[in-house]
């Protein structure tokens, strides 16, 4: 007896050729019906006999594309209508937009193939594509993901191009990208004026000599311009620095291949594996000690890590097949501003910096940056999550009713992101940035205006960081929607336990630079333990005072002057002993009197219990940083600077009473015993490392917790995340930390939606 099934599927289905293949397996089992698109996913209305539609949702799990995942599948069987055939239907545009939005991709090897091939007619075409490649996510203008919705919709498909669009059983089925010479994007260079120079293959040659004279080239890539000169080349390297003013933060690679990847870097499986991947991220891979010869030492100055990835896109492809040397890729933007997406506007904003723009005519409907990963004890860790993650949601698994549903999350000043929840759904938005300029300050605005409209959303409650001065509550504050406030790391915590799917109770520890704490001072070592509906701050690093507040973000040195200010009072100022003098000749003789002032009066000075900070000091303590040009730059440098194998450790104790105080007291003593007494910088900072993981093991043991979260910027420092791993699980813990969505501050958003359900929400 023929039967009916209609099926309905949400999740990744859209874009990633999930309609051809259902097309493909239902033709090949004889059965009738249709497959379409619609703003919610894929519709599927079949016909057979029973046990054949049972075989066909089976397959449907078991043989889907590899790009697609399924959120949810739901079915059932009705009386049959009388379908003839098995047809691929026009998508329809009702109900509300839920659809998942899929990523942009890199190129397949089916492409690249057909791109190297002199006999295609796609050959060195730089935005070849197919159902299972390209962008997505930064040319859709609305759901469903169909051509007259994308920025490719004012390029009329040719004949040749129409015909694989058509046919259900072409790789380039609804490719809304799919393009080729004939009617497709092309290439321009131009020069700083504007002016193009020449256009198709020759603007990419042109580059390409420009590139290899030492000139600053803006590439307009997949989500954005990107700021391109050889790698090798110091004097090109220091220009690009000077002019884009970033001073010692390190560039991103971008390599040939694979195998000139090897030449500089040690790769692990795990990281060989993200490097080929389809999201194609930046990897951040340790340099080969004899590699210094091959690209200048200006591109990552005292690291001991690269940021490498692979060509992405086709364009990426064929620079690099003509270039065959490493070249800086770095964000077209000044520091700490958005990356320029229109031709224009990177002419003005990037005007003094590039010398000229390899440029094409296909509009970005959205900025995207490069993901970053790296690999922490064995797991993917994702310090910034752009292109090839976002806008990938994460499940609610089938709790369309939950409390988190229409609530938005604005996350919070630094490695900004938004979030809302939708149905099954919490979306995250891609990485935005620090908000410290207008033009991110635009930027986040538009992204959530940007959400709203795509996916026609009004929020029930809006979500913000407890930081009265940060932009994003300031944005909350002047907003006409409901609005609650989350204390930042109470955000972090509970964003690596939704992650996680932990149930139960779990202590969570956040160990960042800077978040404020519900005292009004500033936290950033905080132990929380939390349920499945509550969360309770149970202990605390003993803080000290910073003087000049959020100066010391940038001047280590002011970290260690509070620290030991902490310990020592004013005879700090007064011993002349050997360490005192070195510490103190850091400050001219008019900035340590203000700073003296500073302290006794607690003027200007804010207290902080911040493990970032502690880091800092450290570094500053040691002769290793005074000054850091970029966010984390001391912490990092002590990290590398560290002996992971050290075994050693620090005294330290704890303090019980309504929280627990971790006293460093003892810590700071004895590392400065160590200092004094010229030990190994490597061995101080092994020693201090180990120190920190045994205060996190004696806070485990003594609330008696077998589950334990990481989350905040300091685990992303890899030698400290190891070995906190490594103690807590020789003590039967099971230890979770960020894979999904980052540690640091990117993941403050998801935390936010989450603590809806807890009892960290606040009014201001």
């Amino acid at each position: 007896m023929i039967v009916h099934i209609n099926i309905n599927i949400r999740g990744a289905v859209q874009g990633v050729g999930f309609r051809p293949f259902i097309y493909k397996v239902a033709n090949e089992m004889g059965l009738t019906g249709f497959v379409l698109n619609n703003s919610m996913g894929v519709s599927i209305e079949a016909e057979g006999k029973k046990p054949l539609l049972e075989i066909f949702l089976t397959r449907i799990n078991s043989e889907k594309p590899s790009l697609s995942f399924i959120a949810s599948l739901e079915y059932s069987f009705h009386d049959s209508i009388g379908y003839t055939q098995f047809v691929i239907k026009e998508s329809a545009h009702s109900g509300e937009p839920s659809a998942i939005i899929m990523p942009d991709i890199a190129l397949c090897p089916d492409c690249l193939h057909e791109m190297n091939n002199p006999s295609d007619r796609r050959y060195q075409y730089p935005f070849i594509n197919c159902t299972n490649c390209g962008p997505r996510f930064t040319i859709i203008e609305a759901l469903p993901y169909d051509r007259q919705n994308t920025t490719m919709k004012k390029f009329e498909m040719c004949s040749d191009c129409r015909s694989e669009y058509e046919n259900p059983s072409d790789r380039r089925y609804h490719a809304q990208p799919i393009a080729c010479p004939e009617c497709g994007p092309y290439l321009e260079l131009w020069n700083e004026k504007g002016d193009i120079i020449s256009s198709g293959w020759n603007a990419l040659i042109g580059s390409c000599k420009a590139i290899l004279e030492g000139q600053i080239i803006a590439l307009k890539g997949i989500g954005g311009f990107q700021l391109i000169v050889d790698a090798r080349n110091t004097s090109a390297v220091r220009r690009l620095r000077t002019r884009k003013r970033r001073e010692e933060k390190p560039f991103a690679l971008m390599f040939p291949d694979f195998k000139s990847v090897l030449e500089i870097c040690e790769v692990n499986r795990l990281e060989e594996n993200l490097l080929n991947s389809p999201e194609s991220p930046i990897v951040l891979l340790r340099r080969k000690s004899n590699s210094k010869h091959i690209i200048s030492s200006d591109v990552a100055p005292d690291n001991p890590y690269i940021g490498a990835m692979l060509p992405y896109s086709p364009l990426h492809h064929l620079l690099m097949q003509q270039l065959q040397i490493p070249i800086i890729a770095t964000s077209g933007n000044l520091a700490e501003e958005p990356i320029c997406i229109e031709e224009y506007e990177a002419l003005e904003r990037l005007s003094g910096i590039a010398e000229l723009y390899l440029t094409h005519n296909r509009p970005i409907k959205r900025h995207m940056d490069d993901s970053i990963v790296r690999v922490i004890h064995g797991r993917k860790a994702i310090l910034r999550r752009a292109r090839g993650f976002a806008p990938l949601p994460l499940s609610l698994e089938n709790n369309p009713d939950s409390v988190f549903s229409g609530n938005m999350a604005v996350g919070a000043d630094l490695k900004n992101t938004v979030a809302f929840c939708k149905g099954n759904n919490i979306f995250i938005s891609q990485h935005i940035g620090d908000l410290s300029t207008k033009q991110s300050n635009d930027a986040f605005e538009s992204v959530i205006n940007d959400f709203k409209k795509l996916y026609k959303i009004e929020p029930n409650l809006l979500l913000s960081d407890l930081h009265p001065d940060y932009h994003s509550s300031r944005f909350a504050q002047k907003s006409n929607y409901p609005t609650k406030y989350v204390q930042h790391h109470a955000a972090h915590v509970l964003s690596c336990r939704f992650e996680n799917k932990v149930e139960g109770e779990a202590l969570g520890i956040a160990w960042d630079g800077t978040g404020y704490g519900t005292d009004g001072t500033i936290w950033g070592g905080e132990f929380f333990i939390s349920d499945d509906s509550c969360i309770k701050h149970v202990a605390q690093m003993k803080q000290f005072p910073l003087p000049g507040g959020d100066s010391a973000i940038k001047e280590p040195r002011r970290s260690a002057l509070g620290i030991l200010y902490e310990i020592f009072g004013n005879s700090l100022f007064n011993n002349d002993t050997r360490f005192t003098r070195n510490i103190l000749k850091e400050f001219d003789e008019m900035e340590l009197s203000l700073l003296k002032k500073m302290l006794e009066n607690k003027v200007n000075t804010i207290f902080t219990s911040s493990v970032g900070r502690m880091f800092d000091a450290v570094a500053s303590i040691i002769k290793i940083k005074q000054k850091s040009c970029f966010e984390g730059q001391a912490a990092m440098a002590l990290e590398f600077a560290s002996n992971k194998y050290e075994k050693g450790s620090y005294d330290y104790s704890l303090i019980f009473g309504k929280k627990v105080i971790i006293d460093w007291e003892n810590t700071i003593i004895d590392l400065i015993t160590d200092f004094v007494k010229e030990t190994l910088i490597d061995v101080i900072g092994g020693r201090f490392h180990n120190t920190l993981a045994n205060m996190i093991l004696s806070v485990t043991e003594y609330f008696n917790q077998n589950k334990v979260l990481l989350s905040g910027g300091c685990f992303q420092n890899a030698l400290l995340t190891g070995k906190v791993i490594g103690i807590l699980e020789k003590i039967g813990c099971k230890v979770y930390t960020h894979q999904l969505v980052p540690t640091n501050d990117g993941g403050i958003s998801l935390g936010q939606i989450v603590a809806t359900k807890y009892e960290m929400l606040f009014n201001v």
